[in-house]
Order: C-alpha cells, then sequence, then structure tokens
C-alpha cells in the first residue's frame, strides 16, 4: 500500500506567507523524480507554526497536485486528541489517501494513554493511518506491544519509525505481523530497517535528492543491496549535514541551492549557518546534485 521513498515534504513560505504556486511545482517534482507518496505537513512541514487555516489548506492544494499520481498521507498528528480527528476528519474530506499520527507530544501519556488517543482517532474516521512513533520529539515511546495492540484495529496499517533502532522491525513484525507497514523516520539507517523488514523511508533528504532516495528503496525492495551500499555511500554525507541543525532548515537551504524554493524558515527555527550551509553543498555536490 505505502513503500518506497516518501519524502516528509517542505512547507515553502515566501516573506512569511505560505508559497503554494512553488508547493504545487515541488509535488510535480517529486512525482517526476520517482517519489512513491507524499507526506505534508509533517514535523518537516513545519506543521508547529503553521495556523490551523494554514494547515488545512496545504494538505488540501497537495491532494489536488498530487491528483492520485502518487499517494498523500497527511500529517494529522496532535497533542490534543479532539484537535487529532478534527485534522485527520478534514484530511479525509479532502481527499487524502492516508494519515501519519504522532504519537501525542509535551503531554506524555501511558501506553494506555496511547493506545485510547490513536482508537479515538482510529474510530473517527475511514482513512488508513499510519503511527509516527519519534521520541526524541514527543518525549514519549511507543511500544513494539502497544503498537501490537494497536494493529489489530483495522485501519492502523503501519508505523513510521524514528527511533533510529533497526531491531524494533523485527520486534514490531513479532507484535504487529509481517503485514505491518514499517517505514523508517531515520534517513540514515534505512538500510539496515529494510534489512529488517521494513518497506520504505517517509524522508527529509528526498526533499533534496528524491531520484536518489527512490533508486536506493527500489535497490532494497529489489533485495539487491550490493547497489542499495552504493546509494547509501553517495547519500549518507547528505543525510549527515542536512541535520547538522534542524531538518527543515537544512532541506530548505539545499532546495535553494537546486532554485526550487526559498529557504525561508518560521521562528523559532532559523536559517542553517554558513558552515552547515558549506557542509550541505559538499555533501550535494558529492551525490552530483550540484556542480
Amino acid at each position: 500500500m505505502f513503500k518506497g521513498s516518501i519524502p516528509a515534504l517542505i512547507t515553502p513560505f515566501k516573506n512569511g506567507e505560505l508559497d503554494l504556486d512553488t508547493l504545487k511545482k515541488l509535488v510535480d517534482w517529486h512525482v517526476a523524480e520517482g517519489s512513491s507518496g507524499i507526506v505534508p505537513v509533517g514535523t518537516t512541514g513545519e506543521s508547529p507554526t503553521l495556523s490551523h487555516e494554514e494547515h488545512d489548506r496545504v494538505i488540501e492544494e497537495v491532494v489536488k497536485a498530487a491528483a492520485g499520481r502518487v499517494p498523500v498521507i497527511a500529517g494529522a498528528g496532535s497533542n490534543n486528541t479532539t484537535e487529532g480527528i478534527r485534522l485527520i476528519r478534514h484530511a479525509e474530506e479532502v481527499g487524502a489517501d492516508a494519515a501519519l499520527v504522532v504519537t501525542p507530544y509535551y503531554n506524555k501519556p501511558t501506553q494506555a494513554g496511547l493506545y485510547a488517543h490513536f482508537k479515538a482517532v482510529h474510530d473517527a474516521c475511514t482513512l488508513p493511518i499510519i503511527i509516527y512513533n519519534i521520541p526524541g520529539r514527543s518525549v514519549v515511546d511507543m511500544s513494539p506491544e502497544t503498537m501490537g495492540e494497536l494493529a489489530k484495529l483495522p485501519r492502523i496499517v503501519g508505523v513510521k519509525d524514528a527511533t533510529g533502532d533497526v531491531t524494533r522491525v523485527s520486534k514490531q513484525r513479532e507484535t504487529c505481523g509481517k503485514d505491518f507497514i514499517q517505514l523508517s523516520g531515520e534517513d540514515a539507517s534505512a538500510l539496515g530497517f529494510n534489512a529488517h523488514g521494513g518497506v520504505g523511508c517517509i524522508s527529509v533528504t528526498a526533499n533534496v535528492a528524491p531520484r536518489l532516495c527512490a533508486e536506493f528503496q527500489a535497490a532494497t525492495l529489489a533485495g539487491d543491496y550490493g547497489k542499495a551500499l552504493e546509494y547509501q555511500d553517495r547519500l549518507m554525507p547528505l543525510h549527515t549535514a542536512i541535520f547538522l541543525e534542524p531538518g527543515v532548515a537544512g532541506a530548505k537551504y539545499g532546495l535553494s541551492k537546486l532554485g526550487l524554493c526559498e529557504d525561508e524558515v518560521r521562528l523559532p527555527l532559523v536559517g542553517v549557518t554558513d558552515a552547515t550551509k558549506a557542509r550541505i553543498d559538499d555533501a550535494m555536490r558529492y551525490a552530483g546534485l550540484i556542480n
């Protein structure tokens, strides 16, 4: 259903406002470059600083621009269950193919609270749901056992796992079943993640190098890990450089080097430093993206 290289799409801004023309062009570019899907308004889409109206508009515009060519997995996470239900219902109304729902951040719910939150969101819509487990940002870690209980619900279909622990894939295959869709949320370990049974990556680096990331994922899914390792070696400096500072700032800078968008981010984020720009430039040259 969902596999391969799926960019966690940036939200372009110009002079503080949504740049919807550029957003649509980016969707077209990702489709042309071979991306297998698109995730708008995740963390890399700067969801924390979008208004509710902007969040809804970006989802709607990406669904329209994708026009069924690739699946759109709408960011619909909140630490407020009621707000999460509103977000996922809106995504359903405008035609998204699935929703990415993050573990509630800041509240620090128990495993029982995580289960109750996801079940409430699940019961409020008919979209497939991908759990987004990212303890580094949400401060809570959904256990494989809790995920296994949620996987019994008909529309909890997969996970974006950003723990960086590739052994989680095997543990979650045990609790959730082999057909549960496991997508990496951590670019640098995506090779090992797929070797353990993952089927793709919701990727920050794919904003800048969508074709390379798509070809890398295709190689792993074909079982050609020799070829995949060649792509990994080529991409690893870029994975590292983009995340020297917040990934969205690094990704937007990389896109600006390609002439595809402004590098504008919203406070409290700021643009990357000159030292990080130089590292990203070097990594893009090494990957063959710029001269």
